[in-house]
């Protein structure tokens, strides 16, 4: 297709890494039409938007409505990962954090939506424990 290496050259740093491409005149015009919404699409992606579960809210005003501890509930949250914080995570607009499981036994888990942390509140009849889980990707 070419005829000679001049027409397509790889660039490279002191170090030998890659940084990039040049391509001949000619064979940029006949494989433009291709290539460009390639490297258009690289250079724009898509925003990627993240679908989640919906929150599980009646666990949550389930344990609510049976709520018989010595203190009352807590709507507060802080992610030791990442440091992300709020006074009550059901009022924040953006959501710092999302409610992923609630149950009548006093556990309540939420993902923070800025590092993916899982926050796991425990709830006792006279205190409550609180723990921080990084993200791990499974893949």
């Amino acid at each position: 297709m070419f005829s000679s290496p001049k027409e397509f050259l790889t660039l490279h740093d002191v170090s030998g890494k890659p940084l990039g491409v040049f391509i001949g005149s000619e064979i940029w015009e006949t494989c433009k039409n291709e290539v460009l919404p390639i490297l258009t699409q690289a250079m724009h992606p898509e925003p990627v938007v993240v679908q989640r579960p919906p929150e599980p809210l009646k666990d949550w005003e389930a344990l609510l409505g049976y709520w018989d501890f010595t203190y009352p509930p807590a709507y507060d949250l802080v992610c030791e990962n990442c440091g992300a914080a709020t006074d009550d995570w059901r009022a924040d607009d953006p959501r710092k954090f999302w409610l992923t499981a609630a149950n009548l036994g006093g556990l309540a888990s939420f993902q923070c939506l800025h590092c993916k942390s899982r926050i796991m509140k425990r709830h006792f009849k006279k205190h409550v424990s609180v723990e921080c889980r990084p993200y791990v990707d499974k893949s």
